[in-house]
């Protein structure tokens, strides 16, 4: 019902002439967002628990929504994600009665939200927050508020918001608070001209002894933020990736309409190796291991699991970037008339690129991965790999489990020498590590996925993604590893000889048949 409203709207109200439009002006298009968050719709609802009149959608339909929302156009999905943002610090932290109050609001009265934690000189880092909130007390010493004086930078629906959540420093700790707009003291800067996502509204905000009542602490207790702030990490860098898969299927779909209808020297471009094999099979084959990626931590939080922060991160760092080259290629793709805004793609481009920037930005989202993963292989002494390595192995050999099953174990073998050597003082190496891990364990989830695709219709199709993805993640892992074991300039004896055993070579057999049965299915 959701998905066929979102397509309903997109045929209605946003056409591709309204779409450029809204991105040349760059102007927030209140009416349109409040029609999206009006009865008629109530698209806002999706987000919201039924205990508060929402629908109380899973993550996985979240997920699934998000990727629909951002395919029809980013900065409108950006708007709607701020209101969920915003309001997640009420849902994981609120007490029963600010949720009551608040919550209940906006789904009744479809309230755009605003989530102000960013800083000017903070950036990701949400740790060096230099935002002040003072108590306020009375004569008896009661604390009765707080007056909250700082900067807030690049938040979205900044300038048109109605309820902000705002993030500031107490003398027991970072702690949300909850504020209405046109509250004094709260004053929003000039919206930001901006490279992409042109329609939403992004602005800077200026906190001048701006007081809260204490009843708007949010959880009532000082020091929660960080806490509230990483219990929806996991969650809401999902919907980030679920943008990143979105907005690389839409450059994806123009260009695969594209290539059906340009012809070149006598043939469609469709039928051309070097435009097939080189702009959109490896871009597809991505963006499929980002589906199953996504669709595998969003199974994981619809049941209950919670602590999935570094599954956010590799599903937010592996599907933004895996969209944004999608976008880079589609530009590629349609040659001259990519670069010109009539055919979108350009427009598509100048939109993604913002996902691999905001909630936590790509490297950010490295050094969680990298440093989690490499604590967690330590502490298990290799059993969190092993047991998947011994998962994948147990597949179907067609679905490619044993290739990312071997790299497992070299990247096993890895990490403990890399420890053991003190290059974790190395960003760069970390970095390169965190690739290894992703790719690693993208891979898992689109192997599994393919070995039970012969039920929904995809299997050979598939199954030949997903052996491409096992290649690239063999890859990945001896092309970084070689960096790390030959570039350090150290002898890593116990990581060298694995990396030899992978045989890359061996697993490249079959690439281009795979290539072509996956250009075949798609073109």
């Amino acid at each position: 019902m959701v998905m066929d409203t979102i397509d309903k709207l997109e045929r209605d109200k946003l056409t591709l002439e309204t779409k450029l439009e809204m991105d040349r002006k760059g102007e927030f298009p209140m009416e349109l967002i409040q029609f999206m968050l009006g009865p008629d719709i109530a698209l806002h609802l999706v987000f919201i628990p039924e205990a508060f009149g929402g629908l109380g959608a899973g993550a996985r339909e979240i997920a699934m929504i998000s990727e629909r929302m951002a395919k029809m156009d980013l900065a409108i999905a950006t708007s709607f994600l701020a209101i969920c943002l915003g309001m997640d610090p009420l849902r994981v932290g609120g007490t029963p009665e600010q949720q009551e109050k608040y919550i209940t609001r906006i789904a009744e009265e479809g309230l755009l939200v605003a989530y102000g934690v960013t800083e000017p000189e903070a950036g990701s880092n949400v740790q060096s927050l230099k935002t002040r909130a003072e108590r306020v007390t009375d004569e008896t010493g009661k604390i009765t508020g707080y007056k909250i004086s700082g900067q807030k930078q690049f938040i979205t629906n900044g300038g048109v918001a109605q309820l902000y959540t705002i993030l500031a420093d107490t003398p027991d700790g970072p702690s949300f608070f909850v504020v209405e707009a046109g509250a004094k003291g709260l004053n929003p800067g000039k919206h930001e001209d901006k490279h992409g996502i042109r329609a939403s509204d992004t602005c800077p905000l200026t906190l001048e002894d701006l007081f809260v009542p204490r009843a708007d602490l949010i959880g009532g207790v000082e020091g929660q933020g960080l806490k509230q702030a990483n219990q929806v990490f996991g969650y809401t860098r999902l919907m980030v990736a679920a943008f990143g898969l979105g907005g690389g299927m839409a450059a994806l779909e123009r260009t695969l309409s594209y290539a059906g209808e340009r012809v070149q020297f006598g043939t469609l471009l469709a039928e051309k190796q070097g435009y097939t094999h080189r702009l959109i099979v490896p871009n597809a084959v991505r963006l499929e291991a980002a589906r199953a990626y996504i669709e595998s931590v969003a199974r994981r939080l619809d049941s209950g699991d919670g602590d999935l922060q570094v599954e956010g991160s590799v599903a937010k760092y592996f599907s933004t970037e895996a969209g944004d080259a999608m976008a880079n290629d589609a530009i590629q793709a349609f040659g001259g008339y990519g670069y010109m805004r009539e055919y979108e793609v350009e427009k598509i481009k100048r939109d993604v690129k913002i996902l691999t920037i905001y909630e936590g930005t790509s490297e950010i989202q490295r050094n969680i991965i990298s440093l989690f993963r490499m604590r967690e292989t330590v502490r298990s002494k290799g059993a969190f790999y092993g047991k998947k390595a011994a998962g994948l192995e147990k597949l179907p050999e067609a679905c490619g489990g044993a290739i990312v099953a071997r790299a497992m174990g070299v990247l096993n073998k890895i990490v403990p020498e890399t420890r053991k050597h003190k290059l974790t003082r190395s960003q760069y190496v970390m970095f390169l590590l965190a690739d290894m891990m992703t790719w690693c364990e993208v891979g898992e989830a689109l192997c599994l996925k393919a070995a039970g695709a012969h039920g929904t219709g995809e299997g050979p199709y598939l199954e030949a993604a997903a052996r491409l993805f096992a290649r690239e993640a063999a890859e990945k892992v001896f092309v970084n590893g070689l960096k790390i074991v030959r570039g350090s300039g150290k002898r890593f004896e116990a990581a060298e000889e694995p990396l030899v055993s992978l045989n890359v070579g061996g697993a490249l057999e079959g690439q281009l048949a795979d290539m072509d049965l996956v250009a075949a299915e798609l073109t």
